[in-house]
């Protein structure tokens, strides 16, 4: 059987391109559909995917032949990670590619919630010119928090080097980590100190809606929190209930508990959360863009190069 690979997402060329030079036959259908790729899987020994549908049991039960699945972007949590390893089908990923675009956002939304720029904004729209009411924080002097340091925290802290800040880093999983961006600490630490705390962890059993109420009661100082990892790890209630107290300041969100319409319109907090001015919204873009789009494309080229 020939070497071909079913690209089902909208991928960078490159990932073709590259893949063609190793002696893989490429097909390059990003419109195509979940029930036409199971009618098709069958002859292929990869397969590339970006979000379009979760590579589950169905998906590998039709793909005899597969062993690998190419994810064009950071996190694995649209594959099923069990069934891949029982059938030693390799994995590859590509959080290299966009953990720049990653950490720039999260600045991003950080300094535009420290300086109101949301508001500010739309009050001068609007004929309002309010010095006072629009007054920010300076970062100079904070102590920032960052929650999982794999290659996105990283870069969120690699980022925030030149703001004179203090940053404090704490991952369950690794230790021994601390580097001229970061110092590791124990959650004890993030929680007593932290003015910002930032969320760079993926979507598993164990991080699932981790933040709630409770997660936010423990946090000494009001804090801006930053959320551009996975928003299912949060509970978009506590953020709101967090500003009500006063715990949060304000809330930087690129990723949501539920995302795109009308899925989003339908949830019970969904008009609080779009008219608190405490809150930027960004729709889940904080990796994608014109840059990442062919980053990850080249880093899955070579991680199946190493394959």
């Amino acid at each position: 059987m020939s070497k071909k690979i079913l690209i089902v997402d909208d991928l960078h060329p490159t990932f073709k391109e590259q893949s063609i030079a190793m002696g893989y036959q490429v097909d390059d259908e990003p419109l195509i559909t979940r029930q036409q790729t199971l009618e098709k899987i069958k002859d292929y020994v990869g397969i590339a995917v970006r979000t379009k549908f979760r590579i589950d049991a169905e998906i590998f039960d039709a793909a005899p032949n597969l062993k690998f699945v190419a994810r064009a972007g950071a996190g694995l949590d649209n594959i099923d990670d069990k069934i891949a390893f029982d059938r030693n089908i390799q994995l590859i990923n590509a959080p290299e590619g966009n953990c720049d675009a990653v950490g720039e956002h999260a600045v991003g939304l950080l300094l535009s919630l420290m300086n109101n720029f949301r508001r500010a904004d739309a009050e001068i729209r609007n004929g309002i010119w309010d010095r006072e009411g629009n007054r920010g924080y300076e970062l100079k002097g904070k102590k920032v928090g960052i929650i999982g340091y794999g290659f996105m925290g990283q870069s969120f802290a690699k980022k925030l080097a030149g703001f004179e800040v203090d940053v404090m880093a704490y991952d369950k999983y690794k230790t021994g980590f601390s580097d001229a961006f970061a110092r590791e600490v124990s959650m004890e630490e993030i929680v007593k100190h932290s003015d910002v705390l930032s969320l760079h962890i993926p979507l598993t059993t164990e991080t699932k809606l981790m933040v709630d109420d409770e997660y936010f009661f423990h946090f000494k100082k009001p804090i801006f929190f930053i959320n551009t990892a996975r928003g299912e790890i949060v509970h978009v209630s506590a953020v709101l209930n967090g500003i009500k107290s006063g715990k949060i300041l304000g809330a930087g969100l690129d990723v949501l508990q539920t995302e795109k319409f009308p899925a989003l319109s339908e949830q019970d907090w969904y008009n609080e959360l779009k008219l608190n001015n405490q809150v930027i919204l960004t729709p889940h873009v904080g990796g994608w863009t014109f840059d990442s789009y062919r980053k990850i494309s080249e880093v899955l080229a070579d991680k199946l190069r190493d394959l």
